[in-house]
């Protein structure tokens, strides 16, 4: 696995990164936008491909980001009013509402946790290199002795055989956010944050704490602050620019 999110099947197009998708949702959700047109696809598709993330690898293709609007469109007209659940199949919806909350949280009722988590999006780590991917699709679920639930998840871009067993506790929690040259005042030394970490071995999004900061004076179209941060796994620090680093959500 890597962390480009590139597709092991032998698919035509490559596949989206987390920092991409994540734009599409935020661009679907605009109004006034003809998300379905040439033009807009095309633009989107460069920015995409432009990113230095995906240097070495295969261009986004307009057509490709037009599917996605369409299917996801497609799959919000396609959604029913109401739902089974079916025994043993993870609806994590509901599932994360009722192992989600703790004592120091408010109790809601059931019907409220559900609709506040219908929503989201999710990233779960691998235990095969502990780094966060996208979770595209949750399989099942189920109980150990220890009374933890665990789910079966299908990262985005991969195939069946990167399918993984994931603790909801530990290893599942809503998606981190890319941010904008314009928003890097939201990030602040001790935060916790999902870094792009890039060696001669991987590609990857870790976790990382912010421990320095040197702001630059800037506009809202590019930051040119510095942020150092220290990985969480081994604890190497390193200092990366904006574009590599996704906030959690509060």
């Amino acid at each position: 696995m890597n962390g480009s999110g590139a597709t092991e099947m032998g698919d035509e197009f490559p596949e989206f990164t987390l920092s991409e998708i994540v734009k599409m949702e935020k661009l679907f959700k605009q109004e006034g936008v003809d998300r379905s047109s040439r033009d807009f696809c095309q633009e989107v598709a460069a920015r995409f491909s432009g990113s230095r993330y995906r240097r070495g690898q295969s261009c986004i293709k307009w057509e490709q980001v037009q599917s996605w609007f369409q299917d996801k469109q497609g799959r919000l007209t396609a959604e029913p009013t109401t739902s089974l659940i079916v025994p043993g199949e993870f609806h994590p919806s509901l599932e994360l509402a009722i192992v989600s909350t703790t004592p120091e949280t408010p109790l809601k009722s059931k019907a409220e946790r559900i609709a506040s988590l219908s929503e989201l999006m999710f990233e779960g780590r691998s235990s095969r290199d502990g780094a966060w991917y996208d979770v595209a699709a949750f399989l099942s679920y189920r109980v150990l002795c220890s009374g933890e639930l665990e789910v079966r998840v299908r990262f985005a871009g991969f195939s069946n055989l990167h399918d993984e067993w994931v603790n909801v506790k530990r290893g599942l929690r809503e998606r981190s956010i890319p941010l904008e040259a314009s928003e890097c005042d939201r990030v602040n030394v001790g935060d916790l944050v999902l870094c792009f970490r890039e060696t001669d071995d991987h590609a990857i999004y870790c976790d990382a704490h912010i421990v320095g900061i040197q702001r630059q004076l800037h506009d809202f179209t590019s930051c040119k602050c510095i942020f150092l941060v220290r990985y969480v796994c081994d604890r190497a620090e390193e200092t990366v620019d904006l574009t590599r680093i996704c906030r959690r959500p509060a």
